[in-house]
């Protein structure tokens, strides 16, 4: 019993709390605004219940996954790959069509389980993909520069990108794997005479990628931020948005008191647009307080990254640090008008279990890199 206390109390020193109490300080925010968004909504108690569950569940992740070491599994980051491609690929089967079209989601009650929730395969595999490409790049760190090497690594992320938009045409994921795919490169050593050629070849290939892959009404999204007269319906949304943006001004227009949230004329205000709500009860301020604080949640991740003793830690707390940066620029920009709506979530506010949980899960990835040290010295 005496040992099983002892080793508790080492977790508990080594364990970073402080990135625990900035989650849950979030989600402690994200409950406050997610409150408010469903008051006039039917059934809004229920959102609150299970975001609230989420967040237990993702408190457990924290620790669990902090006391994993990560770098035991290295060795088998091709299983774990293909399992992430089996993963996605059983939304054929499980999967189910939400309002947007997308099939991006395993709902429980269409399998016959009497619970009211959802999993979304890419949240998950987000994870899993940080964790495999980060080991592909350490297995292939003394030939990061040959071309064999780099196809290796691009085909790595290609073939799962092109699995998630095949089975759920779900383009604000695919456009998260992607930035978390430039990020990790960048920061792996790759040289720049390589790194910027790809960079060049990717905006080149975005020709091809809007006259053969983009779907209508997903070239409709971002035409209407040039001109929302192009489809006043799909417009819609965004505008709605920058209306409720707007009408907070500098100090909000009162916890429970917005116009735009209450009377519900602000579309998605619980999951895409809560930065929306939460500009317009909570003003200017507010909305720069919660941008704050999830600014020091990213540079923490960051700095943890530059912490790390070993290349494997650092690929992952970089891709896991460009994963929030990534969600938090475009769902901002997506409530400010000036990136398309793709429903991403805003970390740790946005209603949505499987995200919440996978927030957490990340953190104690992150957490658990920091616990240990291992001989293999960053240069």
């Amino acid at each position: 019993m005496k040992s099983l206390f002892d080793a508790l109390w080492d977790y508990i020193k080594k364990c970073d709390l402080g990135l625990l109490f900035i989650a849950l300080l979030l989600s402690g925010i994200g409950l406050v605004a997610i409150h408010s968004a469903s008051l006039a909504m039917s059934g809004g108690s229920r959102f609150i219940m299970i975001q609230g569950l989420a967040i237990v569940i993702g408190i457990f992740a924290y620790f669990f996954v902090s006391a994993v070491d990560l770098e035991k599994f290295g060795d088998f980051w091709l299983w774990a790959y293909v399992f992430n491609l089996l993963f996605q690929l059983s939304l054929i089967v499980l999967g189910t069509e939400g309002d947007t079209g997308n099939r991006s989601w395993i709902r429980l009650e269409d399998l016959g389980i009497p619970i009211p929730l959802g999993i979304q395969p890419a949240e998950i595999g987000k994870l899993i993909y940080i964790f495999t490409f980060s080991r592909h790049i350490y297995i292939l760190k003394d030939k990061l520069d040959s071309l064999i090497a780099l196809g290796q690594l691009t085909a790595h992320t290609m073939v799962l990108v092109g699995v998630i938009y095949i089975i759920s045409g779900d383009l604000g994921m695919c456009l998260a794997y992607l930035g978390i795919f430039v990020f990790m490169l960048f920061a792996s050593g790759l040289s720049m005479k390589i790194f910027l050629p790809l960079c060049a070849a990717g905006a080149a290939a975005l020709v091809p990628i809007w006259m053969f892959f983009l779907k209508g009404y997903q070239k409709v999204r971002i035409l209407v931020l040039f001109d929302p007269s192009v489809n006043p319906d799909i417009a819609f949304n965004g505008l709605r948005s920058m209306m409720t943006v707007g009408a907070g001004q500098l100090r909000g227009q009162g916890y429970l008191n917005g116009l735009m949230t209450q009377h519900n004329k602000l579309p998605s205000k619980h999951t895409d647009f809560i930065f929306s709500t939460i500009c317009e009860e909570w003003g200017f301020i507010g909305a720069m307080v919660v941008l704050l604080i999830l600014t020091f949640l990213v540079w923490k991740i960051f700095f943890d990254a530059g912490k790390a003793d070993n290349r494997f830690g650092y690929l992952m707390c970089i891709g896991i640090g460009t994963m929030f940066m990534v969600q938090i620029l475009i769902n901002v920009g997506m409530c400010l008008g000036i990136m398309p709506v793709i429903g991403l979530t805003l970390p740790f506010i946005s209603y949505g279990g499987t995200s919440v949980m996978t927030m957490y899960a990340a953190l104690g990835m992150v957490c658990g890199l920091q616990m240990r040290k291992r001989p293999d010295r960053l240069k």
